[in-house]
Order: structure tokens, then sequence, then C-alpha cells
């Protein structure tokens, strides 16, 4: 069909069309939701996963989950807690052997000085049935058992040709902007011909759900996670619940040699997890099996005209780090608040050629950081030269920095990262967490944004009030000043605030609605009004009204 044709039948006319329901879909379709966009999400399973697959939330993740409303709820759904310690073992089986063991103690878990989000210990099939409920309340829209059979596009937006597998009725819907969260195998990424690059594949997998009494597996203020190095077997065993009764069990297994995925049995898949928990009695159920491939690929470009990558679709990740799904929430998110604010007229087009610029290089730090998880863990032969290293897990998840027209460099360090328990407040990196007071309430930098853009200032910064105000109105972009000290502002109980933002007491610091800084300048300038204005405009792609 031809797309650019206003005769052809559309059946449903969406701002956003969101190909795929996993954590990625779904959590761009809840963030918009969010914002006043309704999308329209196309999955072709019929739910949510019923597989565990990426386990475990990171502050950054819960910082965003907070903005959705479901922070809380993914913490009840969790089954730890930042109270417990980490521990990694790569062994030959649960009680035998130990080669090497990775401790994260409670302190290593603690990032309470770089955020004040805690860590959650969701698995994927307890997370995405909470951003589904979410996600319909806001108004976005699910169709489970739906496959999309093509997509064109044109100048003005995308057409799908979607078919409901039930039915076998097809339909057409048109959006002006389309998220293709399908995947690691994304159909609409190979239909793009969007080429990808890293290591590619690594090894295949079969992924079960087991229930037993493993309690040893489940120790108070402790998560214990296996890497079997068994001469029967390589895999994985861990804990996915807080009782001890419900496990995770992987197995990999080699095509190149002739084995297939057909090959692993009931019969088998029970054996094989009775060696690997030295319980030659134990009788698991298990409740799925799933084969798999681990690969390192990255696409290598997220966007092409109004078609952008999300999600697994845009960078595929080996597990060891459990960084593929965080990274899925944090696309969705930055995804969510560059279509609204362009489809809500407050930014320009320009503003979405920021996704790919400042997405990408996050991709890269969260594919290397676990492919080098991924050798020391179960690939040691790999190791050598041509593996990247790891740029250090705490920077990859609160230090990365972003680079893009939407943000107003200071400086040209090559630096793709700092040091998050030391910040510097500088533009392309997170907001520094800092705690404050208002109203003799605990309240934390990092809790004041999520919808509006900030202007954080010192105790000496109140001209920065009005010119917010007139800068607000005449773009139409919503606004808002924080004023840290003096008589109107909150309390700064460290008197830390503008040393850690870098500014002076009455500079600025403007913080874009996902927590990032676009600018600061540490003084006052003579025209606060007109310097805010063309800031502004510059990092949304707006022509200065």
């Amino acid at each position: 069909m031809t797309t650019n044709s206003e005769s052809s039948t559309v059946d449903e006319r969406v701002p956003v069309l969101v190909v795929g329901a996993g954590l990625a879909g779904l959590s761009t379709a809840m963030f918009l939701a969010r914002r006043g966009i309704r999308p329209l999400v196309l999955e072709r399973h019929q739910g949510t996963s019923i597989h565990p697959k990426a386990n475990g939330q990171n502050p950054r993740t819960m910082e965003l989950l907070r903005i959705g409303g479901v922070a809380d709820e993914v913490l009840a759904a969790s089954y730890g807690t930042i109270n417990d310690s980490l521990v990694i073992k790569v062994a030959e089986s649960l009680h035998g052997r130990v080669f090497h063991s990775i401790v994260h103690s409670q302190q290593d878990m603690d990032f309470s000085t770089a955020s004040p989000a805690p860590w959650g210990m969701a698995t994927q099939d307890r997370v995405e049935p909470i951003l589904l409920r979410q996600a319909e309340k806001l108004g976005a829209r699910v169709w489970f058992d739906t496959e999309v059979v093509s997509v064109e596009q044109d100048g003005t937006g995308v057409t799908a040709r979607v078919l409901d597998r039930p039915t076998g009725r097809l339909s057409t819907v048109r959006a002006d902007y389309l998220v293709a969260a399908d995947g690691g195998r994304s159909p609409i990424r190979r239909k793009l011909d969007i080429p990808t690059h890293g290591r590619g594949a690594l090894s295949h997998h079969i992924g079960v759900i087991f229930e037993a009494d493993l309690a040893e597996l489940v120790e108070p203020n402790k998560i214990t996670l296996f890497y079997l190095q068994n001469p029967a077997f390589t895999g994985v065993l861990g804990a996915s619940d807080e009782t001890g009764g419900r496990h995770i069990f992987t197995v990999q297994y080699h095509p190149e040699r002739g084995e297939s995925a057909e090959q692993f049995t009931e019969r088998r898949l029970v054996e094989l997890i009775r060696i690997a928990t030295d319980a030659p009695e134990l009788e698991p159920v298990i409740r799925g099996v799933q084969s798999w491939e681990m690969a390192a690929r990255i696409a290598d470009t997220f966007r092409v005209g109004r078609v952008f990558l999300a999600g697994d679709a845009a960078k595929v990740t080996p597990p060891t780090g459990g960084m593929g799904g965080n990274a899925a929430v944090q696309d969705g998110y930055d995804l969510a608040w560059k279509l609204a604010a362009v489809l809500t007229g407050q930014a320009g087009p320009g503003l979405l050629d920021s996704y790919h610029a400042e997405r990408a290089p996050v991709a890269e730090l969260v594919v290397n950081d676990s492919l080098a998880n991924y050798v020391e863990r179960m690939a040691p032969h790999l190791a050598g030269p041509d593996i990247p290293e790891s740029a250090g897990h705490d920077r990859v998840l609160l230090g990365f920095r972003y680079r893009s027209g939407a943000i107003l460099a200071e400086d040209d360090d090559p630096a793709p990262t700092e040091d998050p328990f030391q910040p510097t407040g500088r533009p392309g990196f997170r907001a520094p967490h800092v705690p404050l007071r208002d109203n003799g309430t605990e309240v934390s930098t990092l809790d004041l944004y999520g919808v509006d853009w900030l202007v954080f200032t010192g105790p000496d910064g109140d001209a920065w009030h009005g010119a917010a105000d007139e800068v607000a109105a005449r773009l139409g972009v919503p606004l808002r000043v924080v004023q840290v000290g003096g008589a109107a502002g909150l309390d700064d109980p460290t008197g830390r605030f503008t040393e850690v933002y870098g500014i002076g007491a009455a500079g600025a610091s403007l913080v874009r609605p996902d927590g990032m800084v676009a600018w600061r300048r540490a003084d006052q300038p003579v025209d606060p009004t007109a310097t805010l204005l063309d800031v502004l405009c510059r990092v949304l792609d707006r022509r200065v009204p």
C-alpha cells in the first residue's frame, strides 16, 4: 500500500505506535501516557512475559519508576532490598568447589550518597504487569496477540499493517511516530536494514523456571547467584523469589557440536538441576522452559526517520550484570519525554535527534560492562585485548554522560563517565543528589524532577523566578525555579548545594525532565530572562519568539 495516500483506509490514528510490550515498550507507553500522550502498544504474544528474564532495578531506574508512579509496587514485588548483600559465586555446583567469589557487601550496594532511590530486585515477569496496569490506567492501549505485518513511513507519519492473530483480521494503524521495542531479533530493525556491531553471538542457552525447596539459596540479608562451571555443563543457578521456592536455571548448549534445544527434554533438565544442586533425589517442578541466545550487539543507529529503536531492538547485552532491563526502561523514559515534548509543541523535531546521540553511547557502556562480566564469570577462555574494558559498574549506572544538541556542554572533556559519588554538576551528567528540607520534610534534589524543566538556583537567585515565569509563558514549556537557601528557598542542611552544582549564590543550573543537567551558569547574567530564553530554545530546537 502507499502510505502517503490519504485515500488509503486507516482504522486507527495514534500519536505514537509502540511495537512490543516488554520492558522497553511498556515503559515507553507508561511514560508517554504520564505526559498526556496516549499510545497504542502492539504485542505478538498473548500476554506479558512468564519468564523472570531481566532481574533487578538499579537506583537510576528506580528514580524513573518513581516518576511513573510504580516504584513502590516494584519494590513490593522485589525479593531483595538495599539492605541485602549480593554474593556471586563461580563454582562447580551449589555445594561444590568454588573457583571465584564476588561479594558485593551492603556497603557496596549502598548508593544513598549518589541517589535517594533504593535498589529493586523484581524479576521481569513481575515488573511487566505493573507497567502494563499503570500504562492502561493512564490511557495507553495495549493489544496482545497482534502482529505487525508491514511498516512504511513518509514525511508526516508511519503506517503499520496489523494482524489480529486470533481472527486473522488485518487493519491499518497510522501514527506520527513508531517505537520499535520488538526484541533482540527486531523484525522492524531488519526491515529498516539497520546493521549492528559488536561481538555478536556469544552462546546459546536453555532457560528453566523450576520450583524446589532450596532455602540455602535465600539466606537472610543475602542474595546469592551461582555461575556454574561443571564438567557436565556451563550454566547459572539462582533464586527468583524471597521464599527459596522458585528458581532460575540456565544451561549452555552448543549448536556447533550438533546440540539443539530440542535435546533438552524435561527429564534431562531435571538431571542437570540435580547435578547443579548436589541433590540427586531432588524432584524439581519445571514451570517454564525457553531457549535463547546470549549476544552483544548494538544497532548502528537508533533512529530512521520517524521510527526509533528501544530496548533489545537497539542493543542486545549479556545478562551478566543485570543491565539490559534497566537500559530498556531508561530508553523508554528518554523517548517518552522527548516525543511528548515534540508532539505537544514544546520542542522542535530536532530534539529527537538527541535520542541516538545520547542513548547509543550509554548502550556501548552497558554492553561493554556486561561483556566483561560474562568473560569473567562464564567464558574466561575469551579473555584478551579484543574484549572492551568496563568503565566501572558505578560509573555505568549513575555516572554516564550525554552529549547532544539538547545539552549545552561547557567543556570538551572526552571522558564518557564520571564518578557518581563525586559529581561535578556539569551539563550532560545527572543532576547531583543533595539532601534538602522543605518545611521540615527531607527531600532530595532528585525528587523534584520528572515533569517540569527545573532551574536550580542559590540563595541570591531571586531574579530567576520572574525570568522562568516569563520564559515559560512565551514558550509554553513548564518551567519551575527551585531556590535553595535564602528566605524563600529550601533549606540546605549540608551547606553544599551551590558547591556540588557548580554555581554561585546567584547562578543557575537547568535540569531537564530526565534529571540531566542541560546548562548551568555560575553567576547571574545581566538579563536572566533573555539568557534563559536563548538556552531553552537552543536545547529544545525552538526559534526565539
